[in-house]
């Protein structure tokens, strides 16, 4: 019996060493990985402010181009095609929209800062600098974001201050109101635009791209489960998706649908967040909210049916491929129309 426990003992000492050692070796590769990538990043800077100094004035304008010309050849000759005239034009853009080079920088990619050095507006392109630190976003993640129109969809509804909280410190959950878009972009869904599907086609896509489905619904976000029964004496009720929200401390639930969303919609929804405020969410818990998400919507419908102080229950559309421009136009204005008529 003691050899048996010797020996257990021993495993155990062993899975824990190579544990160990195993942490070991993949923070000192992250440590690398980071050391290398400041120092890039701060190479690809002073190169960009070495260049924008010789082109500073008009009249240099023409000398500095043809100098840029002879000095990528001769450091393509020397170090390889990283120091291509494009490459070099984009050192210089970077240093341009990103004067001050500070520790934020070292926090994100040179792949990073090539979408980002796309986006001329400031605001835009600070948002997507913030949320890409605060979310750890891969690049495909942030291209896939600035592709989805994030800012845009977010600043629909935003004053002038709150734009510029957006663009200074990214998305910030303080309410409900924080975890709705409108719309909700599902383009890495197996469905297309124009196609018939079931709702239970689009909560089984949701689930099997459920790490992009996270992306999209934004921070803090860890699932409870699908189809988690409600029993209200003999009668069963399944609420499609159930969320936790850690930054709001509160239950998150989403119900989809694939048709006009209709107050019989919005009325069982009301009755999902009450059976968990009263019967599941925890005293020290926050209310919880609720989600529907639908083909289109009626927003004077939405409004009559939700009490008028109400908090906690959200109506949006989804789109299952990128919106354009043109259609969050059209959103906006329709929303000022019916801020109008309330008027």
């Amino acid at each position: 019996m003691n050899e048996v426990c010797k020996a257990k003992n021993e495993i155990v000492s062993e899975e824990n060493i190579y544990k160990d050692i195993k942490s070991l070796i993949l923070n000192s590769r992250n440590n690398v990985y980071r050391a290398v990538n400041t120092e890039m990043l701060d190479l690809y800077w002073n190169i960009g402010k070495r260049l924008m100094e010789i082109q500073e004035g008009s009249k240099r304008a023409k000398y500095g181009k043809g100098i840029i010309e002879k000095i990528s050849s001769r450091l393509t000759q020397e170090y390889g095609r990283g120091y291509s005239i494009p490459n070099l034009k984009k050192m210089r853009q970077f240093y341009l929209l990103f004067p001050i080079c500070s520790t934020v920088l070292s926090e994100l990619s040179w792949s990073h800062y090539l979408i980002l050095i796309k986006i001329n507006e400031e605001n835009k392109r600070k948002f997507y600098m913030h949320e890409a630190v605060n979310s750890n976003w891969s690049v495909r993640e942030l291209q896939r974001q600035v592709d989805s129109l994030l800012f845009e969809r977010l600043a629909i509804s935003k004053d002038k201050e709150a734009m510029l909280e957006l663009a200074n410190k990214g998305a910030l959950i303080k309410s409900g109101k924080d975890l709705v878009k409108d719309p909700f972009v599902l383009e890495f869904l197996d469905i297309k635009e124009n196609t018939e599907y079931l709702e239970s086609d689009l909560e089984e896509n949701l689930l099997k791209h459920l790490k992009e489905f996270l992306l999209e619904l934004g921070k803090g976000f860890m699932l409870v489960g699908s189809k988690v029964r409600i029993t209200l004496e003999d009668d069963h009720f399944y609420p499609d998706l159930v969320f936790y929200n850690r930054l709001l401390k509160c239950f998150v639930i989403i119900d989809l649908k694939v048709h006009k969303l209709t107050h019989q919609d919005i009325g069982q929804m009301q009755m999902y967040v009450n059976y968990y405020d009263r019967i599941i969410k925890k005293e020290d818990e926050n209310p919880t909210i609720g989600i529907l998400l639908g083909t289109s919507k009626n927003e004077t419908v939405v409004e009559y049916t939700l009490p008028k102080d109400n908090e906690n229950i959200y109506a949006s559309i989804y789109k299952l491929g990128f919106p354009t421009k043109e259609e969050l136009v059209n959103l906006v204005e329709q929303e000022k129309q019916i801020s109008f008529l309330k008027d």
